[in-house]
């Protein structure tokens, strides 16, 4: 079967299985025009090149025998793998990652972490990664070897004064570790993720890896800010034992419990011997418990079930009750974000704060720095706003 390409009178045939191969795995794959393609057997000529550049494909491809676009689509995976492992790291989520949904994040990210070693001489070895790569004598043995290379203390979560500012913490303790962080703002990267729901992601590197931490609310019962407490934590461990993939839990199912990773987190946060002092069995005991830690309520409801402190029918029972509360929070409508802000946040601090130490030793120029740091969404005149919002 063909699809025509329309071009005022002309009609150019391209192969129906070189149309889909190329669109069906991309961004563009949700635009109408691909669509009613695949339906008419026919698109404009324009269409065919809009399409084309939002799913970033070389135009010529589309007129290519079917055998060089599947090698050259195998080439780009491969690329894009490197980075990461073959396999999500899936805990109870019903949600699939597509690697369409994040590509161009993930390929823009892998070329940040190119650039600074490119343009930062200063790298040292990066201690984290891989640290836990062979498992120790117990999750609490694990669990404190990542708390000591990290820096973390009682006073970069516990005695934080929001859960928020937790996160903000726990965030400085990895960018001082080489542990980039970035945090998706949809307006200031290469590719939205208006409803695409998934947890974040670790991108290799043995300098700089990447964690990718999607903002706010990913489409569960929980509060945010304790939710990304506890998801960066665990992605930290990913680091750690060297996993590299996109990752999506659910964090108020019980049966996530079974992994290591997660337990490993699960007593960086809530370190047994001071959880199970809490005893706790109301959900009102719950919730506190979780405000002590800076975590969400569900996150401690799952772990007293694996310490064994309540059973299977009252974890069922709090955790539903969680939920339906949940449910009748209204959503708010958030303010757009400075676009300063909003390109730092996606860069990560470290990033930035090296990107503009780059800058001002004359390694880049403000060019292109607006263009290889900010993707062009600063001119050179903010860089001087954007500079004075670093540490």
């Amino acid at each position: 079967m063909r699809v025509h390409v329309t071009l005022g009178g002309d009609r150019v045939e391209i192969e129906r299985g070189v149309f889909v191969a190329l669109l069906d795995n991309s961004v563009a794959s949700e635009r109408a025009a691909y669509r009613h393609a695949l339906e008419d057997g026919e698109i404009k000529f324009t269409e065919l090149v809009e399409i084309a550049r939002v799913g970033n494909i070389p135009l010529p491809l589309f007129f290519a025998p079917l055998a060089v676009v599947e090698a050259q689509l195998d080439l780009k995976l491969g690329k894009l793998l490197d980075g990461l492992t073959k396999i999500s790291f899936s805990l109870n989520a019903r949600d699939p990652v597509r690697l369409s949904d994040i590509e161009l994040i993930l390929k823009d990210l892998i070329r940040k972490q190119q650039m600074l070693k490119k343009h930062d001489p200063t790298l040292g070895k990066n201690t984290i990664v891989g640290s836990l790569s062979k498992r120790g004598k117990s999750i609490e043995a694990d669990a404190a070897r990542l708390v000591d290379l990290l820096g973390i203390t009682d006073d970069t979560i516990r005695a934080a004064p929001k859960k928020d500012t937790a996160v903000d913490r726990l965030i400085r303790r990895l960018e001082a570790n080489q542990v980039l962080v970035s945090q998706s703002q949809n307006l200031f990267m290469p590719q939205r993720l208006h409803g695409i729901h998934f947890s974040g992601m670790t991108v290799r590197d043995p300098k700089v890896p990447y964690i990718f931490l999607p903002s706010g609310d990913e489409g569960e019962h929980v509060a945010p800010a304790g939710r990304r407490t506890f998801t960066l934590t665990l992605l930290a461990v990913l680091v750690a034992r060297g996993i590299f993939a996109p990752v999506n839990y659910d964090s108020t199912a019980p049966a996530t419990t079974g992994r290591y990773e997660y337990d490993v987190a699960a007593e960086i946060l809530m370190p047994a011997a001071e959880f199970t002092g809490f005893r706790p069995r109301t959900l009102a005991d719950f919730e506190a418990v979780a405000d002590e830690f800076r975590v969400t309520p569900s996150a401690t409801i799952v772990r007293a079930l694996r310490l064994n402190l309540i059973d299977d029918v009252t974890a069922g029972a709090h955790l539903a009750e969680l939920r339906a509360a949940f449910a009748t929070i209204p959503n708010r409508p958030r303010n757009p974000s400075k676009p300063v802000n909003a390109v730092r946040k996606y860069n990560g601090r470290e990033l930035s704060r090296r990107m503009i130490r780059a800058l001002d030793d004359g390694r880049l120029s403000a060019g292109d720095f607006c263009r290889e740091v900010c993707l062009n969404n600063l001119a050179p005149g903010d860089i001087e706003e954007f500079r004075r919002g670093l540490p």
